[in-house]
């Protein structure tokens, strides 16, 4: 027999239910993501306190390596790339952890493919054994380095070399090749001490973000608007309708197919029209200007007017800013103005090199 209510009626418990299925689904979904997350931080916390390289690992490369250089990896199937036209890119840093989207094997434009062979990451410099020659890039003489947040590519700008170059990489390597650079070029510099504590701080405030487990849905708390197709957003529709519909029908004003205006204003003008007359003269009853739809260029609908089209930075936000949009955990502990992170979440934390740092990086800004 179906459990029922009070009432004797069992959509409460289908609707509690389907919520608490809803719920668990969001949350595994979320708790995944979470999970990999956390085990990709830890492996590399364990790789940068214990990965020192070796000089066996050389043994057979046409390379000859220093009496105090060790290779720390070797990756296959690497080209030489070099770049066509003038470029100036950023100064190298220590910055690990860094999400990027799914890289593709794409060359971006101005790029071209001159070489191929294997590429070597050793504790003193970055070098491609290719089919014409060799390639090196000391850390101690780099001026320039970038990571192509769509591609495996990574572009190296060198004191004594003119012209821009770097390696394109297979895409499932990539991500590991580019955290073993920079451990390489922190020890070139004696910072991998740092690198650990940067780490060390990813893994503590992703720990502070796990999701929660759902609350449990209980019949007693489904709304009579649970019954409607389309539940909240069609009563807010049907609302809408409800009293536009009679304000545009008052607007519009009676309809007169017989003309019998026209007759009535042809007749001799009885004794009762004098007394209307004063009625005709009035002044018409001014309409309201229907208001311009607001421009949010891709916000989701809000009444604080805020909207991802060029506009003011958002530094002191409305404190409802978190009921229409999807906010970062921990987004009033930010320091910075509103931006909308790469997977759709807003944080307070624009301006600095950390925001959106746990949510695929910064997308856009938030402006009014």
């Amino acid at each position: 027999m179906a459990r029922t209510d009070s009432t004797g009626s069992t959509w409460r418990y289908r609707w509690a239910r389907r919520q608490n299925e809803r719920r668990l689904r969001l949350f595994r979904s979320a708790e995944g993501s979470w999970r990999r997350r956390d085990d990709e931080l830890r492996r590399l916390r364990t790789l940068a306190e214990q990965c020192h390289g070796s000089a066996a690992a050389g043994d057979g490369l046409l390379l000859e390596l220093a009496p105090d250089e060790m290779v720390l990896r070797v990756v296959p199937a690497a080209q030489l790339v070099e770049v066509r036209h003038t470029a100036v890119l950023p100064a190298p840093d220590l910055t690990v952890g860094v999400r990027h989207g799914r890289l593709r094997r794409r060359l971006p434009d101005g790029v071209r493919v001159t070489d191929a062979g294997m590429a070597v990451v050793t504790n003193r410099r970055l070098v491609l054994l290719g089919g014409r020659g060799r390639r090196d890039w000391a850390y101690g003489r780099i001026n320039g380095l970038a990571h192509d947040p769509r591609a495996p590519v990574t572009l190296i700008q060198v004191l004594d070399r003119r012209r821009t170059s770097g390696v394109l990489l297979p895409a499932d390597v990539a991500a590991e090749f580019r955290f073993l650079l920079t451990l390489a070029f922190a020890d070139a510099i004696e910072q991998r001490d740092a690198v650990i504590a940067q780490l060390d701080e990813l893994i503590a405030e992703h720990t502070r973000a796990r999701p929660s487990r759902p609350r449990i849905a209980t019949p007693a708390q489904a709304r009579l608007l649970a019954l409607l197709p389309g539940g909240r957003r069609a009563a807010v529709v049907a609302a809408a309708l409800a009293v536009l519909v009679p304000l545009a029908l008052v607007n519009s004003g009676p309809s007169d197919p017989t003309g019998r205006e026209t007759a009535v204003a042809a007749t001799p003008a009885p004794a009762v029209a004098v007394s209307m007359a004063p009625l005709a003269t009035g002044s018409p009853k001014p309409r309201r200007p229907s208001p311009t739809p607001q421009r949010r260029c891709g916000a989701p609908a809000n009444p604080l007017g805020y909207g991802f089209c060029d506009g003011a930075q958002i530094r002191k936000p409305d404190p409802k800013v978190c009921d229409h949009f999807d906010c970062v955990p921990g987004f009033w502990e930010g320091r910075g103005y509103l931006v909308q992170c790469a997977n759709g979440k807003i944080s307070l934390a624009g301006g600095s090199p950390r925001a959106c740092r746990l949510h695929g990086g910064v997308r856009r800004t938030v402006s009014t």
